[in-house]
């Protein structure tokens, strides 16, 4: 396919780092993506001639800095296609967006008895807010199951939805395994029942066009940093009816229209949910990745990803000893493995010292690992930025390990 590698990555400065005196070559990118320098110009420029504080001030660089907020919030919008900008909250990261659905629609909407179904393939940021929103209420997590391959087992998931559900939520992309759930299916069952989706898209959303309103989800929930974008910055989105019934999260500056002593008056939306002096240089930063990616096109990253996704597990695949982690028919780019009688830990330090970053560990993810019965496993992951020479590098050194290893 002709796809504009050569000047991508030349637009991330890191790429040109040498770790170790040797080529960086950066796996990482299911914990956190690089950035390219227009995220990091946009950010030296508005702490360099556009930074105050935002909403509140008339004067020059307040209304400046509250233009760019602002159209950043649009930008994500119009990326997820959303039905309006009210729809985008700005929150720290997925994490908090999904405690904040716990904590607020969670509480008003779920009681002693209620049941929360998730999937065996979640972040634990998909798990522990639900555990304690069950302890608060005593509501009941309930789990639907995976297959060796890594996929959900559709039949089992269906069978567990009940009168009882509450709410469903479900990972749109597995950061352990890579599988890409199905998710429209799953929304379409839940709401046949007449339950909320909320969506874990922190993965999903750098590899593949989402659109919100076709995937007809309740809530949707992604990270900054994981989108080429600053870290400390995410999005919750929800349906707008939701947001204006659920109560505030936090209270403070800005997520008010009127304060006595007696009583509040909260703001409209989106701003009832975005208490205090937000992360203005990042939110802009989000807007600058997303300018960069609409530019190259999703579609397009989607396909190159997935022809490197491709190309690593063949190669993988030839290596005696190593077992592949998540097999899912629909996966994104991914590659989590283990090798025979070496710990990923020891994986993991080996190939640093040949200056390629992986992941090594549970990957915050210790269900799936128990499920396959494995202490960890060591994670590749593939971006936009990421080439074939450098998938031969990993592979070069995989087997330079196995067989120093003996």
């Amino acid at each position: 396919m002709n796809y504009p590698i050569e000047k991508i990555r030349a637009d991330f400065p890191i790429l040109a780092e040498k770790i170790r005196n040797k080529p960086l070559v950066y796996l990482d990118n299911a914990a956190t993506c690089q950035k390219p320098q227009a995220v990091i110009d946009s950010i030296v420029k508005c702490y360099s001639h556009d930074y105050a504080n935002i909403h509140r001030g008339v004067h020059t660089l307040s209304v400046r800095s509250t233009d760019q907020f602002e159209a950043a919030r649009d930008k994500v919008k119009n990326f997820i296609n959303a039905a309006s900008d009210k729809e985008i909250i700005f929150v720290r990261g997925a994490t908090e967006a999904i405690n904040l659905v716990a904590q607020t629609y969670g509480k008003a909407n779920i009681k002693a008895g209620d049941e929360i179904l998730i999937t065996a393939m979640e972040h634990h940021s998909n798990i522990v807010p639900w555990q304690l929103l069950c302890q608060q209420t005593g509501a009941i997590l309930k789990v639907a199951p995976i297959n060796l391959q890594g996929e959900l087992i559709y039949d089992e998931f269906e069978k567990l939805l009940s009168d009882k559900t509450k709410l469903v939520s479900v990972t749109h992309m597995s950061n352990a395994l890579g599988t890409i759930n199905p998710v429209k299916k799953i929304i379409a069952a839940a709401h046949a029942k007449n339950i909320p989706v909320l969506l874990d898209g922190a993965q999903a959303i750098p590899h593949m066009v989402v659109d919100v309103q076709d995937l007809d989800c309740d809530f949707y929930a992604f990270s900054g940093h994981k989108l080429y974008a600053p870290s400390g910055i995410g999005v919750l989105y929800g349906k707008q009816a939701l947001l204006e019934a659920m109560p505030p999260y936090q209270g403070g500056g800005d997520m008010i229209r009127k304060v006595t002593f007696a009583e509040t008056e909260y703001n409209t939306l989106p701003y009832k949910f975005e208490a205090g002096t937000p992360a203005i240089a990042d939110v802009i930063g989000l807007g600058a990745a997303i300018d960069y990616l609409n530019a190259i096109g999703m579609d397009t990253i989607a396909a190159y990803e997935h022809e490197l996704l491709t190309y690593a597990t063949e190669q993988a695949l030839q290596i005696d000893g190593l077992r592949i982690i998540g097999e899912a028919a629909n996966k994104g780019a991914i590659l989590s493995f283990t090798l025979n009688h070496i710990h990923p830990h020891d994986i993991g330090t080996m190939l640093d010292s040949l200056g390629i970053a992986i992941r090594a560990g549970h990957h915050c993810a210790m269900p799936v690992m128990d499920f396959y019965h494995v202490p960890a496993t060591a994670r590749a992951s593939f971006a936009m930025y990421n080439t074939k020479a450098e998938v031969d590098v990993l592979i070069k050194g995989i087997r330079d390990l196995i067989e120093m290893f003996g």
